[in-house]
């Protein structure tokens, strides 16, 4: 078997916090902190960042990891870890682990590697886990998947699913059905990822704003690992704080 890459886009522009990479995290950018955690995964042999900015790989370079520049008009993370892919002609599986995600568990990473390494047959595999917390439901910006028997997600969704028909009061659906909200981490074979590359935005993707759909849409299943593990992605100055936080209290 061919070796497993960690890919980590990390765009300079953000559309809320610009220069978000580099955006410093208890002394280190959050780049580092990301790149590192990735790097303690036991089952990923390299790690590379993917930037759009010179400020970032030389960032990167400063603290010994590996950058590669990818063009600045990649519309995904998805599509700057296909553009990375296409060079690494050793790798098998190909692991997108999000930029923003400084807190990431290595094992988190193992989790949605393991199912691959296990079955051929699977293309594209991810993470969940179990939501407890009733106000996880109602929220749009938390991405809920349904499973079939085999672990394999059947639909993501920004809204609950399944629907709890004969339910009316929300706060008791968890009660009596498990939910699951999607972590976006991605593991892809490498051959894969030239497919999707090459897909145009599809119709339900593009009504979710969730790229994962378009991967459905074509008729591939994603296998879906279930964690026990947490992170807290950076989206607003105010995440920048809860890490923060959180960091200062687990030292």
């Amino acid at each position: 078997m061919g070796s497993v890459v960690a890919v980590i886009p990390s765009r300079y522009g953000s559309q809320r916090l610009r220069a978000k990479p580099l955006i410093d995290l208890c002394g280190k950018p959050m780049v580092q902190h990301v790149y590192e955690r990735a790097a303690q995964a036991k089952l990923i042999d390299r790690v590379i960042i993917a930037t759009d900015h010179e400020e970032i790989a030389k960032t990167v370079r400063g603290f010994g990891g590996e950058a590669v520049m990818t063009p600045e008009s990649l519309r995904s993370g998805t599509d700057r870890v296909a553009f990375v892919a296409e060079k690494l002609s050793d790798a098998e599986i190909v692991v997108n682990v999000q930029g923003d995600e400084p807190l990431i568990d290595p094992r988190m990473i193992d989790q949605a590697v393991a199912p691959l390494k296990v079955d051929s047959a699977i293309a594209v595999g991810t993470l969940v886990k179990v939501i407890d917390d009733p106000a996880d439901l109602a929220n749009p910006s938390v991405v809920k998947a349904a499973l079939d028997c085999s672990g394999f997600a059947l639909y993501f969704s920004r809204s609950p699913i399944p629907h709890r028909r004969d339910e009316p009061d929300m706060q008791k659906w968890l009660a009596g059905q498990t939910y699951y909200k999607h972590i976006g981490l991605y593991v892809f074979r490498r051959e894969f990822l030239r497919l999707y590359s090459g897909w145009e935005e599809t119709p339900l993707e593009r009504s979710e704003k969730l790229e994962q759909l378009r991967i459905m849409e074509h008729g591939y299943r994603i296998k879906a690992a279930v964690t026990e593990f947490d992170s807290i992605p950076i989206d607003t100055q105010d995440d920048v704080q809860k890490v923060i936080a959180r960091m200062n209290s687990t030292t």
